[in-house]
């Protein structure tokens, strides 16, 4: 097809719609405009094709053959489209809400609370995908990342969440007595690190003890990591909403907090939500304002 040849889309929409309502005035109120200009575009599209759609000699418009030929064509052309576009909508509609978010914080925070979820909205299938791995957020694919930061990403948008510090803490067996340690004694503690993160060694080296943990480290799933904790297998880096009942009941010991506002995003691209993703996000805006 000569893309080149082809008149302008306004003019084409125009003439179907007089063609539907075989009337000017008729037809601008269907496409929200004046019939002056319904009329200017019926006159461009004659003038682009060098042929008269319409027969002007009467007390009315009416369709030449060649416009009733241009009708019949535009009838089945927008008629498809719409078609695509409504089964698209339909797809876009059943597709469930893919979250990517961490393995801890979807054990921690959003696990718990999804049967409210789904009491509210089980016509919203939701897909977790739980892994510290950063994505792309596009059309089709992930719908919502939850990250942990400031906030600041560069072309997505983000809310906060849930603010809360990062914490380093350990069960009172791992420590033997101690409820202090400097950033050296830390380093030759073992370790329990997510899979895919560096939070350990990037922590010890920016408070001094650059060699890294010398007992060990063990990566796992970050929904493991805190029950290591607890069970006195290693020392963790994490958020500190996460272990405040364990530090309160005495079950780990909070040896560093960091300063600072970081917390969780909820981050979403730069491009409209679909319905069942606005509810999702609406969801969690809620659940934390209950905390």
């Amino acid at each position: 097809m000569d893309w080149m040849k082809m008149p302008p889309l306004s003019s084409l929409k125009a003439f179907h719609a007089f063609a539907q309502t075989r009337n000017v005035v008729k037809a601008g109120d269907l496409l929200n405009v004046s019939h002056a200009a319904i009329s200017q575009q019926l006159r461009a599209l004659e003038k682009h094709l060098g042929t008269a759609l319409l027969d002007r000699r009467g007390k009315s418009l009416r369709l030449t053959a060649e416009g009733e030929k241009l009708a019949r064509s535009l009838q089945l052309g927008f008629g498809a489209i719409g078609d695509a576009v409504a089964d698209l909508m339909h797809l876009a509609e059943d597709r469930p809400v893919h979250v990517s978010l961490t393995p801890t914080f979807a054990a921690s925070w959003l696990m718990p609370r999804l049967p409210a979820f789904q009491a509210l909205h089980s016509d919203i299938p939701l897909a977790l995908d739980p892994s510290p791995k950063i994505v792309s957020l596009r059309p089709g694919g992930v719908d919502v990342a939850i990250r942990y930061g400031d906030g600041d990403w560069p072309g997505l948008n983000a809310e906060l969440l849930l603010q809360s510090p990062i914490v380093i803490v350990a069960a009172p067996s791992l420590l033997g007595g101690k409820t202090s340690l400097t950033p050296d004694e830390l380093s030759k503690l073992p370790w329990l690190e997510e899979l895919g993160s560096t939070e350990t060694t990037t922590w010890l080296a920016r408070h001094g003890a650059e060699r890294g943990p010398s007992a060990g480290r063990i990566a796992m799933p970050g929904n493991l990591v805190l029950e290591g904790v607890r069970a006195g297998q290693g020392a963790a880096v994490t958020v500190r909403h996460f272990v405040e009942a364990d530090i309160e009941a005495g079950r780990v010991i909070e040896l560093f907090r960091e300063r600072g506002t970081l917390g969780y995003h909820i981050v979403t691209g730069n491009t409209p939500l679909r319905p069942a993703v606005k509810t999702f996000v609406g969801w969690l805006r809620r659940q934390a304002g209950k905390m």
